[in-house]
């Protein structure tokens, strides 16, 4: 009887096994919180650095727009034509 008491509670852990594990488990999470904590800041840094590439290229957009109008405001006729020989050009490349 008494054997089989001891066979439904299963094997025997010795308490040295339970520290080691409970060591491992605190050490997992420690690493854990540290990955997380240096992927949060590299996915910062990223985002900082994307927000002013973003922030440069719609200027450079801006300022491309107004140049264009400034053009076109200036040369109305060079700007028409070149309108129609580059459609003229788009019509034969996409015809085909």
């Amino acid at each position: 009887m008494a054997d089989e008491n001891q066979m439904d509670q299963g094997p025997a852990v010795p308490p040295q096994a339970k520290e080691e594990a409970n060591r491992g488990v605190t050490h997992a999470r420690k690493a854990a919180e540290d990955l997380r904590s240096a992927a949060g800041a590299m996915a910062d840094e990223y985002r900082g650095r994307a927000e002013e590439v973003w922030d440069d290229a719609l200027h450079r957009v801006r300022s491309f727009q107004d140049d264009s109008k400034q053009y076109v405001r200036e040369n109305p006729t060079k700007a028409v034509f070149t309108a129609l020989g580059v459609g003229f050009v788009l019509g034969l490349i996409f015809r085909r």
